[in-house]
């Protein structure tokens, strides 16, 4: 059973559902309900829909290579660890694109998280593969 998986692809799907009323609620604001419009004219709104995005692009593999590393009998704390740096890299992320302006910090802080925990599952995986 994937319990941590579980649980952090539980919070991955909050996290996106928060993402997603951002971009419904400023689509409202801009009266766009396809695409971004004028993205000069509508800024948060393109804003917006780059932090979703960006969160619907990394955490599905990120929650993939968590379950493989689980399923490979990997101790429960090391899957955690790499869950939250999952999650909160993907949190850092959102809240530094997503301010205006930008929280370089926390955007940049954010990725090397998120591409910390990717490479790590990712060289966990080849390493139980081939040994």
């Amino acid at each position: 059973m994937l319990s941590i998986t579980s649980f952090y692809a539980g919070l991955t799907a909050l996290l996106f559902v928060v993402l997603s009323i951002k971009v419904i609620k400023q689509r409202g604001r801009a009266k766009v309900y396809m695409g971004n419009g004028q993205p000069d004219k509508h800024e948060p709104l393109e804003r917006s829909i780059r932090v979703q995005g960006n969160c619907a692009e990394y955490a599905p593999l990120g929650l993939i290579l968590l379950a493989l590393v689980e399923l490979q009998s990997t101790p429960g704390f090391v899957v955690h660890i790499l869950g939250a740096l999952l999650f909160l890299g993907r949190i850092a992320h959102a809240i530094g694109m997503g301010s205006t302006p930008q929280i370089a910090q926390l955007r940049v802080g954010g990725m090397l998280m998120t591409f910390l925990m990717m490479s790590l599952c990712g060289l966990g995986l080849i390493a139980h593969a081939v040994l």
